[in-house]
């Protein structure tokens, strides 16, 4: 019998023997008090004391273990759920926590890829912008040397019926002093001096 097993049996045998002194002293008392129904007669006291003695040894010797043992797996079981109840409060909050987390490295993935398409959106859109720059400066030098060509073209033609023009007109007022050639050749020298001064 273990330390467990034997508190209780001294339990009870302090228990007995207690009730053992209490009964030794009743009978006198309980008599004078006139309350003798309640007390067993001697000849009746000693029978109960051996069976009540013979119970108490058959339930400390058969049942008490057993309820000890009862008791015992059942204190083991109500720790064993404590245990395994602590254990899954922490499991749950180990999986909160990494549930966090993830929610948080997810919230931060999500705010660097925002930044990221903002980033690349402006990237493109100045792009756009120099590339539609650079056209339009295309577009406006190509308009710039069009027109140029356009003014040479102009100016070559104009020269050209001015000298035909200045040929005619000498013609008229000179007369036939200089033939066609020499005429043409002042009107053209007179259109390089008159050139050169506007430029």
């Amino acid at each position: 019998m273990n330390a467990k097993n034997l508190a209780p049996a001294r339990t009870v045998a302090g228990l007995s023997g207690a009730v053992l002194a209490a009964l030794a002293t009743a009978p006198t008392t309980a008599y004078a008090a006139g309350a003798d129904i309640l007390i067993p007669k001697p000849a009746e006291f000693i029978p109960a004391l051996i069976a009540f003695l013979a119970i108490w040894l058959i339930l400390a010797k058969l049942a008490w273990p057993m309820i000890i043992k009862t008791l015992d797996a059942r204190e083991e079981k109500i720790a064993g759920d404590i245990n395994a109840a602590e254990q899954t409060r922490a499991d749950a909050e180990t999986t909160a926590k990494e549930a966090q987390d993830s929610l948080a490295a997810a919230h931060r993935e999500a705010l660097d890829i925002i930044a990221a398409a903002k980033r690349e959106g402006e990237d493109e859109r100045a792009k756009i912008i120099a590339e539609a720059q650079t056209s339009a400066n295309g577009i406006i030098a190509k308009a710039h040397e069009a027109v140029e060509n356009e003014r040479e073209k102009a100016m070559i033609q104009l020269s050209g019926q001015v000298v035909d023009l200045s040929v005619e007109i000498a013609s008229k007022i000179i007369g036939d002093a200089l033939d066609e050639t020499e005429q043409r050749h002042l009107a053209e020298k007179y259109l390089l001096e008159v050139g050169s001064l506007n430029d």
